[in-house]
């Protein structure tokens, strides 16, 4: 394992915005081979750093390092890379194609990797994925969208609003997604908004919060699960990234100009799409729109009552041998 900080310098973002001092946080497992063909990157997901994503790599996990060189790249916003938190004048508005465009030159520049085998990502992770195979569709052989979509639907983003809206509403708040300290009652109500939409209505009918995850009431739930979860992350890097999630789309830029049939279209790479069945951020529906105009591609939805987290199922073995299994016959 490697780990380290990639420099980029001041980076101009796709909104014309510029982060002062740029830079990656990343870690690496396993080993580049000398064709530097067995590559798998691995994007972060909301409010997530990267031990969080470590617990599905080893020998008999999804990733296995023995076989690949897994590099997981720290995501713009969540408190390792660049982010409101350690940046002065941070951008209003960071892309998802700002966090590939950047992760390119980090693999290019501080590994020389041209190319990858695949790359494997879950929620924002995985509408990284899809950026990847949409700007790059040359360098990057297949993709894994676990729990993802190539744009970020209306519904999805009704969500994102209401959490936004919580930041905003705090006393802290003193605009442009910054806090004069932490908005510790906003973050309460977040992790609430967060606990009703992350697991589905079957997930709770199952009492699946007290069995899976030991807790002995709803209130311990709440705080241990959700509260104390986003209140040990900055409220503006939890703004940020909201921003970043909000405006995903992978064919918002000068290449495809809004036409995501047309971004679709233009990916070369094998898509793997695993949507959960129960997910009420990115439905099945999301990926069954795609699907048509992908070139080669699979639908595999997890047949799971965990919600999105289906995708991310650390406590839930059932979902993750699912995963597991599907996931290494892509990458095979």
């Amino acid at each position: 394992m490697q780990s380290g900080r990639f420099d980029l310098g001041d980076l101009t973002t796709q909104s014309g915005e510029t982060i002062r001092g740029a830079f990656l946080s990343w870690k690496t497992h396993g080993t580049l081979n000398a064709a530097r063909d067995n590559v798998v990157l691995y994007p972060t997901s909301y409010s997530a750093q990267h031990p969080d994503l470590e617990w599905l790599i080893g020998p008999d996990g999804v990733l296995d390092p023995a076989r690949w060189f897994i590099v997981i790249p720290d995501m713009f916003g969540n408190g390792l890379s660049s982010s409101p938190s350690n940046t002065p004048d941070y951008p209003k508005l960071v892309r998802a194609f700002d966090n590939v465009q950047a992760q390119r030159r980090l693999l290019q520049q501080q590994f020389g990797i041209e190319t990858l085998h695949a790359v494997y990502g879950w929620s924002m992770g995985a509408q990284q994925a899809y950026h990847w195979a949409a700007l790059f569709p040359d360098v990057v052989s297949r993709i894994i969208v676990n729990c993802g979509s190539a744009r970020t639907a209306v519904h999805n983003r009704i969500f994102l609003a209401s959490l936004m809206a919580t930041l905003e509403a705090a006393p802290e708040h003193i605009g442009g997604g910054r806090f004069s300290a932490p908005p510790k009652a906003a973050i309460r109500a977040f992790g609430r908004i967060y606990a009703s939409w992350a697991l589905s209505q079957d997930f709770y009918r199952a009492n699946l919060h007290t069995t899976a995850l030991k807790a002995p009431d709803l209130e311990t739930y709440y705080r241990t699960d959700w509260e104390e979860r986003y209140a040990r992350r900055n409220a503006a890097d939890l703004y940020a990234q909201l921003r970043t999630w909000d405006a995903g789309d992978i064919s918002d830029n000068a290449l495809y100009n809004g036409d995501l049939t047309k971004a679709l279209t233009a990916i070369r790479a094998r898509v793997l799409l695993m949507p959960g069945v129960t997910d009420l951020y990115f439905r099945v529906a999301d990926n069954e729109a795609e699907l048509p105009h992908l070139q080669t591609a699979d639908l595999l939805p997890i047949p799971s009552i965990w919600g999105h987290r289906a995708g991310n199922p650390v406590m839930n073995p059932e979902d993750a041998e699912f995963i597991k299994v599907n996931v290494r016959r892509w990458l095979a």
